[in-house]
């Protein structure tokens, strides 16, 4: 009896999913929606993220613009991205919010590129850790007489294998997120 991986793989492809999300809400200097997803704001009681609330369009390159569906909303909308960690002030005319993306310091690039690669380190021991515990549950079985040697040498090295190609996919995503964030 072989190890069933997929409960593994699911795993790793959260992983990656939840790096792809992290990369996404980075800013690199160019207007994206996505930089404003971790921003929510208090709606009839609950935190609604800005994106249910409001059409979000691309001006041009550097800037968004923010209309909300409900008017009412404009000001709360306005205080929860002054609040947030975007580090960009937004311009309320009274019917739409503009959030012009300010073009990156060589500094704040080289921060940012810093910060992508600590993410990608973390993400690839989370995938690690999904492999260590595919590894002990082969071991478990094997110890159990449930697998044979090589039934356990088998898995391990699909474990292994499937490991190195979510790293990899891992490096990729992080390459290219630094050239993305170095371009000027």
């Amino acid at each position: 009896m072989k190890l069933d991986c997929k409960p593994y793989e699911e795993k790793m492809k959260k992983t990656i999913d939840s790096y792809a999300y992290t990369l996404s809400t980075m800013r690199a200097g160019r207007a994206s929606a996505d930089v404003l997803a971790p921003v929510k704001f208090e709606y009839y009681g609950s935190p609604t993220p800005v994106s249910q609330m409001a059409e979000i369009k691309t001006a041009d390159a550097r800037t968004l613009v923010i209309q909300p569906w409900d008017g009412s909303t404009l000001k709360a909308i306005e205080k929860a991205i002054l609040a947030s960690d975007l580090g960009i002030t937004p311009v309320n005319d009274g019917r739409v919010i503009r959030l012009t993306f300010p073009q990156l310091t060589e500094e704040r690039r080289r921060d940012l590129a810093k910060q992508i690669s600590k993410y990608g380190e973390d993400a690839k021991v989370a995938i690690r850790n999904v492999r260590r515990d595919a590894n002990d549950a082969t071991k478990t079985a094997k110890k159990n007489g449930e697998m044979t040697e090589d039934e356990a040498k088998a898995s391990d090295k699909t474990v292994q294998d499937m490991t190195d190609r979510y790293i990899k996919e891992i490096d990729r995503m992080t390459d290219d997120k630094t050239k993305e964030i170095m371009e000027i």
